[in-house]
Formats: structure tokens, sequence, C-alpha cells
């Protein structure tokens, strides 16, 4: 019964004939599967059909549980390290006070500065929904306002009674600024 997991193992090797490869990588010729098979055998070790697509096909003679197990803690690892990209979300109106304004674009700033993506949501209700200007206006003095850390990544569109902007940080705009602010305190402290 063939799997379709991974390579092909000993019995499952349909080829007659195949390029064998010892342990340690040295070519040790062609032989006839059933011979490589025998060879792998008497040394306690699996035959792998490792480029079924050549000819002949290459095997290799291997532990198949430790291979299986290696390959799966490389994914794992490389899994792992890659990168996550975040997407937050930051709900506006169109007629937001002042004070409310700066205290949701700190919020942007502070996702920013953690590297996440920020989608900018105005949302309409009512009657609000005569004037999308207004939205557009709130979105346009935010992307102003954070032109020096993030840039926009998709322009604001109108989706049913929201309208959506998405803005990304600029690499490296939040390395510079820490810096300044270091330097600011440590002159306070003078």
């Amino acid at each position: 019964m063939a799997r379709n997991d991974g390579p092909r193992i000993n019995e499952e090797i349909t080829s007659r004939t195949c390029r064998l490869i010892g342990v340690d990588g040295s070519q040790m010729g062609l032989f006839g599967v059933r011979d490589a098979l025998r060879i792998a055998g008497d040394q306690g070790l699996d035959l792998v059909e490792i480029a079924p697509n050549a000819d002949p096909p290459v095997c290799k003679m291997l532990d198949y549980k430790k291979f299986k197990y290696e390959q799966d803690r490389k994914a794992k690892a490389a899994r792992k390290n890659q990168a996550k990209v975040e997407i937050k979300e930051m709900k506006f109106r169109p007629k937001i006070d002042v004070g409310d304004y700066e205290t949701k674009k700190g919020h942007v700033i502070r996702f920013l500065k953690k590297g996440a993506r920020v989608k900018i949501t105005i949302m309409f209700r009512g009657r609000e929904m005569a004037h999308p200007e207004q939205g557009r206006l709130v979105l346009d003095r935010l992307a102003a306002d954070l032109k020096d850390v993030a840039t926009v990544e998709q322009k604001p569109l109108m989706e049913g009674r929201n309208m959506h902007m998405t803005i990304v940080p600029i690499k490296g705009a939040f390395d510079k600024k820490d810096e300044k602010d270091d330097e600011a305190v440590t002159e306070k402290e003078n």
C-alpha cells in the first residue's frame, strides 16, 4: 500500500534498477532494487527513493524514522521562524473629537511601533452616509499626521457603511525616534 506523505521506501519502490547512495553520501553505483534492498536490510537501514524522476531513480540507504524526524524538526523550525504579519484595526467615526482623535492616533502609533499593519476603519451611521467626504478627511488627516512613521498601503475604500485604509510602518522610522528620545532624557538628567 503506497503512502502519499513522503518518498517511497523499501518495497514501495517500483523501478527495477536504482543508483544507490550509501549512508555517508558516497555513490555505490547501479543496483537492482532487490539487491539494494538486501544491502540496506543487512545494515538495518531502509532504502528511500530520493529522486524518483531521475533515470535511473536515486535511492539512499538511511534510517527512515530518523530521517522523517529530522525533516519534521526542520519544518517546525521553519514555521516557527516565519514572520507573522499582524493586522490591528482602529475604528474612528467621521465626527471625531480632537481628544479622541489624538488618543486613537497614539494607539495606532503604538501598533506601528510593534511592527503591525493597521487597518483604519471609519464607521458611518444613519445620515452620516450622505457625507462620506468627512470620513475621507479623517483618513487623510491621519495619513498626513503619520507620514513620518507609516505609509498608506491601501488607499481609502468605501465598503458598505465603512471606509477602510491600511497603513504599514516604515522600516527604521521608530529606531531613529527612540534614539532621539533617549538623548532628550539624558540631557534632562544633566
